[in-house]
């Protein structure tokens, strides 16, 4: 398919939501409700034939949308460092499986993640939950939506500024600082605190459903990128918690990834 498509970002999005839901089928063939043998990697993360076999079919789709186009994922990473991507105005980030914890153990709050990098920031992204039936996309250029399998109804979501009545804000199941996430919130008044798996709690944000999204702990850039384009297409932001600078893209820290510590929200707000 022609590089053209970069010119048509909403065409592009349809793609990107066909191969994210293809992926997810993948998966969803490995997936058991009641926990799912998994191997262990080098860095102790846990990896699934599920995550294999689906990042093969993303590679393979996106080469043949975009060819020109670089692909990291996270089964690949390591095999890759910042010369393949350092001279692209272009390259996708991809998570195959995130929340594979999640998969284990077999809970459903598990996505499919696929984002598309421009000079450096989240450009398009889609993010896909075969056992909830649910698909997340956003460009920035043109808005975000929300798409339910059961009901076939794709639309239009955006981000919510706080009410009074105070923030819900999602925290991770699995991950995180405990204590330096109390401290954080003490600045808020928090109506709720909701655990969620994978990139749905950054999803939620751009959903309306949540507020706020503090993460203290570590992450790798596949698992923010998509969520984080949609969440930015819906008019939220993503920044570095040190900083309050907004999260890029493409630069191989240490090659291993890692994201700073992060804080995404659907309000502006200040230290």
């Amino acid at each position: 398919m022609s590089e053209k498509l970069l010119q048509h970002p909403e065409a592009l999005c349809n793609q990107l939501n066909r191969i994210a839901i293809e992926a997810g089928d993948i998966t969803l063939e490995f997936f058991d409700d009641m926990g799912c043998e998994f191997e262990q990697k080098s860095d102790g993360s846990p990896v699934t034939l599920a995550d294999q076999k689906a990042e093969r079919h993303i590679e393979a789709a996106l080469k043949n949308l975009l060819p020109s186009v670089p692909m990291i994922g996270e089964e690949c990473a390591g095999n890759k460092d910042q010369s393949d991507i350092k001279d692209h105005e272009y390259f996708w980030l991809v998570d195959p499986l995130d929340g594979t914890k999640e998969f284990i153990s077999g809970s459903g709050e598990y996505t499919v993640n696929i984002a598309l990098i421009r000079n450096g920031e989240p450009w398009i992204g889609v993010v896909y939950a075969p056992y909830l039936g649910e698909l997340y996309g956003g460009c920035t250029d043109v808005g975000a939506y929300k798409w339910n399998e059961e009901t076939n109804i794709q639309k239009e979501i955006r981000a919510n500024n706080p009410t009074a009545s105070g923030l819900t804000v999602v925290a991770s199941k699995s991950h995180g600082n405990n204590e330096k996430l109390e401290a954080f919130l003490e600045q808020f008044k928090v109506k709720k605190l909701v655990k969620r798996g994978s990139s749905l709690k950054i999803c939620a944000i751009a959903a309306g459903r949540a507020d706020l999204y503090p993460r203290f702990g570590p992450t790798c850039e596949w698992d923010t990128a998509a969520a984080h384009a949609v969440l930015k297409s819906a008019g939220g932001i993503l920044v570095n918690a040190a900083d309050y600078t907004p999260l890029t893209y493409g630069h191989n820290r240490d090659e291993k990834w890692l994201n700073p510590e992060f804080i995404a929200s659907g309000f502006i707000f200040s230290e």
